[in-house]
């Protein structure tokens, strides 16, 4: 961890348990990072791809599907015609709602690994962590992204991004390289029943009360529990990184207990 990664982490957050993954993470990563710079010196197909992205999207809105209970509230039909991103297990809404993301973005370990299969159908441009490129190298339809352990809001993928301990910041440096000048979260609670150290790894129960889908972290899934703390710390990255730009994020959850951008009605959108 570095010092400022420490600043975002009270003491009754700290364990030995918690520091030990946190170094065990980034020795697993090293050879990840190693590959990743060769990868850039020798401008393979996925840099090209990357950077073919760039400002792609220069001037337009798009929507960013958090995985929180209102989410299932949320008209998603009113996105017919717009640009969205969908993430990790958003695949469990699309039968129901039948509805598919523009783009799907993925970065936790977990989810990759025990969802691989399900991600590899999804139909949508995906954005995949740069460790697990061997499970998709076959998929033409995924770029893979660098993540770092060092804060900060990149706004260059061709280079890295930083998690923020949720993949909604992750996807927030997607849309700012893709040119994105409005950003609009959906979905986005910001509160969790589920309580402990954050990212501790748990196994779920029978129900899942703390996403869209009662069986979103069906029973026996692994999963990290939140780190509310360091992800408001990215938050505010963003909207520094969006509002110095002269872009916006806004937040029309339902109901959603985050406090960092401005708020705004979802149906008055349209």
């Amino acid at each position: 961890m570095s010092i400022k990664k420490f600043k975002m982490i009270s003491r009754q957050e700290l364990s030995f348990t918690r520091i030990a993954a946190a170094a065990l993470r980034r020795a697993r990563n090293l050879p990840h990072t190693f590959t990743w710079h060769f990868a850039q010196l020798r401008k393979t197909s996925n840099i090209r791809n990357i950077q073919e992205l760039h400002n792609a999207y220069s001037g337009e809105r798009c929507f960013i599907l958090g995985n929180g209970p209102s989410l299932a509230k949320t008209d998603l039909s009113l996105l017919r015609n717009e640009k969205t991103f969908g993430l990790n297990r958003i695949y469990l809404i699309q039968s129901s709602e039948n509805f598919r993301p523009t783009f799907y973005v993925c970065m936790n370990d977990l989810v990759i690994l025990q969802s691989q299969e399900e991600i590899k159908a999804i139909q949508a441009l995906k954005f995949i962590n740069w460790r697990y490129r061997r499970l998709f190298q076959n998929d033409s339809n995924t770029i893979f992204l660098h993540e770092t352990f060092s804060p900060g809001f990149s706004t260059d993928l061709s280079a890295q991004i930083w998690g923020g301990a949720t993949v909604t910041y992750a996807t927030m440096q997607i849309a700012y390289y893709m040119g994105f000048h409005q950003v609009i979260l959906i979905g986005v609670d910001h509160r969790f029943k589920s309580k402990g150290i954050p990212h501790q790894v748990v196994t779920s129960g029978d129900v899942d009360s703390d996403h869209f889908h009662p069986g979103y972290f069906a029973h026996g899934t692994r999963w990290q529990l939140p780190d509310l703390r360091t992800s408001e710390y990215a938050y505010r990255l963003a909207k520094e990184a969006y509002e110095a730009n002269g872009r916006e994020i806004l937040d029309a959850t339902i109901h959603g207990a985050l406090q960092v951008f401005p708020k705004i009605a979802f149906k008055s959108l349209f």
